[in-house]
Formats: C-alpha cells, sequence, structure tokens
C-alpha cells in the first residue's frame, strides 16, 4: 500500500509538473497565431493602396540608406576607419542593418506602449483572450519596414562580394546565425524596453537609445569606440554579440577585449538567455499594471 500510495504520489507531481508546461507550450501557440492573424490583418489593409505602399517603402529604404551614404563620405577622405576598409565596415553594417530591421519590422510597434499606459487603452487589450504581449506586437505592424531590410540585404551583398574572405563551412554558417541571433537580441532589447515602459510611460526614447542607437552603433568597427564602451555592449547590454564578435572571427580580426575565439559562436546562446530575461521582466511589468482609473 505504502508503494502504491508513493508512486500514485509520484504520478501526481509529474502531472502537476506537466500541465505548467503543456500550458506554456499553448500559450506560446495561442500567441503566436493570434500575433499572425493580427499581422495578417495589417497586411492586408496595407496591400489596399499599393501604390501608398510602395512609396511608403521606398522612402523608409531612402532614408535609412542614408546612413550608408554617410559612410561612403567618409570613406572619400580616408582609406581606413578603425583600422577597417569600407568592405569590412560595410559587412558590419549589413549585418547589424539586416537583423535590426527583421527585428523592426516583427516587434517595432512595442515603443507604442507607454502611450497606451498612459491613456488607457492598454485595458482594451486585457479584456481580449488574447496575449497582450502578441497584441501589442502585432498593433499597425507596418510592412513598409522591409525597406529597411532589403536595404541592408544589399549593402551585405556588396560587402560579401567585394571581401577577399577564405570562406570555410563555419564561416559559411555564421551568417544566418549572425542575422537570426542578432534579430533575436533586438527583439529582446524591444520587448525588455517596452516591459520598462509600465514604470516609466515617457520612456520610449530610453527604448530608442538601446535600439536605434544599437544598430548605429553596431555599424562601425568597435575599434573607433573607447574600450568601456565595447565592455558595456558585451558585458551589459549584450548588443555585441550581434555582429561585433562574430565578424571578428569572419573577417578574422582580433577583439579589442582580448576574448577568446569561442565568444563568436555564442550570440544563440545571448539570444535565448536575452529572450528569457525579456519575458521575465515583461510578466513582472505586466503585473504591476493598475490601469489609468478612468
Amino acid at each position: 500500500m505504502a508503494d502504491e500510495a508513493a508512486t500514485q504520489a509520484s504520478v501526481e507531481t509529474s502531472a502537476e509538473r506537466w500541465i505548467p508546461r503543456l500550458s506554456r507550450r499553448a500559450a506560446l501557440r495561442d500567441g503566436l497565431r493570434a500575433y499572425g492573424l493580427i499581422v495578417a490583418m495589417w497586411m492586408r489593409s496595407t496591400m489596399a493602396y499599393r501604390a501608398s505602399f510602395a512609396m511608403t517603402a521606398f522612402g523608409n529604404f531612402a532614408a535609412t540608406a542614408f546612413d550608408f551614404v554617410a559612410i561612403l563620405l567618409m570613406f572619400a577622405h580616408v582609406d581606413t576607419l578603425g583600422g577597417y576598409s569600407l568592405p569590412e565596415v560595410a559587412f558590419l553594417y549589413g549585418t547589424s542593418a539586416t537583423a535590426f530591421g527583421l527585428a523592426d519590422l516583427l516587434l517595432g510597434s512595442m515603443d507604442r506602449l507607454g502611450r497606451r499606459v498612459r491613456d488607457g487603452t492598454l485595458d482594451t487589450l486585457l479584456l481580449r483572450p488574447v496575449p497582450v504581449l502578441a497584441q501589442v506586437a502585432a498593433d499597425r505592424f507596418a510592412l513598409r519596414r522591409l525597406g529597411r531590410v532589403t536595404q541592408g540585404l544589399l549593402v551585405l551583398v556588396y560587402a560579401l562580394v567585394a571581401l577577399d574572405i577564405d570562406w570555410t563551412p563555419v564561416r559559411v554558417l555564421m551568417l544566418p546565425m549572425m542575422v537570426v541571433s542578432g534579430a533575436a537580441i533586438f527583439s529582446a532589447v524591444f520587448v525588455a524596453g517596452a516591459a520598462f515602459q509600465f514604470w516609466a510611460q515617457d520612456a520610449a526614447e530610453v527604448q530608442n537609445s538601446f535600439t536605434y542607437g544599437g544598430t548605429t552603433l553596431l555599424q562601425y568597427p568597435p575599434t573607433v569606440f573607447a574600450k568601456d564602451l565595447v565592455r558595456g555592449v558585451t558585458f551589459v547590454v549584450p548588443l555585441a554579440f550581434v555582429n561585433w564578435l562574430p565578424a571578428l572571427y569572419v573577417l578574422g580580426r582580433e577583439d579589442p577585449l582580448g576574448l577568446p575565439d569561442a565568444v563568436a559562436f555564442l550570440p544563440p546562446v545571448v539570444a535565448g538567455a536575452s529572450c528569457a530575461l525579456a519575458g521575465v521582466a515583461w510578466r513582472a511589468g505586466l503585473r504591476t499594471y493598475r490601469s489609468t482609473g478612468s
């Protein structure tokens, strides 16, 4: 009897542990499905006016292209920037802009959360049987942001053609890893920045300093910045794992902090940890929300 009781207790304990896992998986599945449905709705709305979409997408492409034009103007007067040639800087620019462009396309609406908290419209999202994060992320999905992604990819293609790299299977696989992991890291920063707005409703610009400011920082070689700043974006806000550290391995460059080559392979790990921490911050922020009282 004692053995049967112990077995029953073990089964019940296993079931209790299994139910939350199933619930989390179901919640994730429901959130992704809701996100897809909302995005599809906004895409249909956007494509109803195709000429307007084409013009706004081209405007987004042209506006972001001026960042690379500024780099070209610099190289019109110098041969290297921080010891890096134009194709090498273009490689940094292309990987950073593409990764950020994907995150901005998928989660760029997160910076509107502070406005929703202030005016109380977040309450309407809480009443719907859909995860709030999915609703906020997909709200006003802007397909025109594909212009930024396209521009980053074009610069990256130019860099790959112009660079003389000893391509190995590992270096080839590093490219998609950099873009996907970098997009995940930027996405985590978007979510964490939005979570901060539960406490500081006027913090959209603080979030933008790490997202838009972060991608601008990563477009230039780490050697042009002070080592304290490089340490900050490596060990505090891990933006260096978006492209700096793996790009140094691909380009055959030494790390200015003297880190081992193995850190170049850590972006997927850092991306996973960043997303997990951003999820914790989001849930904590959402629990503190008390509506506007109006």
